[in-house]
């Protein structure tokens, strides 16, 4: 007799992406590296933490004929990310250097656009999405590509650069778009707005009952909720002790450990899915975690699969008792 998993639908439920993440990659100049560069952005960053943590990840990836050819690329294969690569002629270039103020990015060259039409037919009807961009490659046709169903998080800071040839990145003002209000949950970091900029009226952005995680390096971070066009804090989360030695992709990381909580990939275990948006305190401090073992270590080489992640998690609660 042939029992359900054997069947079509049942075969095709197993190979679909149970999250798609989208964004181009950029190289980050690396002295270090022989070919002078390191794979990265928020969407190799993010897709490859999704698959370390037991998710099937279906990724369309924008790349130019260097990244295209990087070997980092293998690597999210390895781990099970279904890669469909679109070719751009250009991709972003920055160099970040750390410093006692924060870090600074130049921009060598900028991001060519990722069309929606590059999205397969086949994920469609997938149930979560990471838009990821990291150059404002992202256009807002991307916020009908989702079905309305589904669970869309957004990594905001991608669109948040102002990119000078050969300058430093400044920071682009917030404003409407409609990726922002398709966006369930939105992540960026306290460093990619202007100091002076009104948290609150954020909220006049965003769709109703959006959750905004607002992440500020060591000092952790706060989210926020959208009530009646403003953002209201909810809860704040402390970072995870550790000794950094790359901060890059930190954040991407944290987000995507978040929507990996959410499919139920964090402390809860493989439990039901939950339909809020917010993130609890369990799903903060499992995202802390992960965040945290990436920085460990340097690029894509950082990010923990779920073993190691349960295991920090033992030995930080051992080391209170």
């Amino acid at each position: 007799m042939t029992g359900p998993e054997s069947t079509p639908a049942a075969a095709q439920a197993l190979t679909t992406p149970q999250v798609v993440v989208v964004g181009a990659a950029c190289r980050d100049l690396d002295r270090t590296d022989r070919r002078g560069w390191r794979l990265g952005g928020a969407v190799a960053f993010g897709a490859l933490a999704l698959a370390r943590l037991g998710l099937r990840v279906g990724a369309v990836l924008g790349a130019d004929p260097h990244a295209a050819r990087a070997p980092e690329l293998d690597l999210l294969r390895i781990d099970g990310v279904d890669v469909r690569l679109v070719p751009l002629e250009r991709g972003a270039v920055f160099e970040n250097t750390e410093s006692p103020n924060g870090r600074v990015q130049r921009a060598f060259a900028a991001s060519d656009p990722i069309p929606p039409a590059s999205s397969p037919a086949e994920w469609a009807a997938t149930g979560a999405w990471l838009l990821a961009p990291v150059a404002s490659e992202l256009d807002d046709r991307w916020a009908a590509v989702p079905p309305e169903p589904a669970f869309v998080a957004l990594g905001w800071q991608g669109l948040l650069r102002e990119l000078v040839p050969n300058g430093v990145v400044q920071r682009r003002a917030p404003s409407a778009s409609a990726l922002l209000q398709r966006a369930d949950l939105v992540g960026v970091s306290r460093d990619d707005l202007k100091p002076d900029v009104d948290l609150p009226a954020l909220g006049q952005l965003l769709r109703p009952d959006a959750a905004l995680v607002l992440t500020h390096g060591a000092s952790g971070g706060i989210v926020l909720i959208e009530a009646d066009g403003e953002l209201r804090p909810t809860r704040r989360y402390p970072a995870m002790a550790v000794d950094p030695r790359d901060p890059t992709g930190a954040g991407d990381v944290f987000l995507a450990a978040l929507v990996a909580a959410r499919l139920g990939a964090g402390l809860g275990g493989a439990g039901p899915v939950s339909s809020a948006a917010t993130p609890g305190p369990q799903d903060l401090r499992f995202a802390a975690t992960v965040a945290g073992l990436a920085v460990e270590r340097a690029g894509l080489n950082g990010i923990p699969d779920a073993s190691a992640v349960r295991r920090r998690l033992r030995e930080r609660l051992i080391a209170f008792r």
